[in-house]
């Protein structure tokens, strides 16, 4: 595996973690019924739409776009 292919594994490994974090922050905000402007349920929001960005920027350029 040359330095980009390693570059992208790492990228979406960290993507996947991002979401990953953010839906259980999101979860668990939820479950303990935070208000809807708490801070820990805009950080779950702004975790999982990272997340889920760079998800989608690295499957473009892996398509060459």
């Amino acid at each position: 595996m040359n330095g980009r292919g390693v570059h992208r594994s790492g990228t979406l490994v960290l993507s996947f973690a991002m979401l990953a974090i953010g839906v259980a922050l999101l979860v668990e905000s939820l479950a303990e019924h935070a208000a809807a402007l708490s801070g820990r349920l805009l950080i779950a929001v702004l975790f999982v739409v990272a997340g889920v960005l760079r998800l989608r920027i690295e499957m473009r350029k892996g398509r060459g776009e």
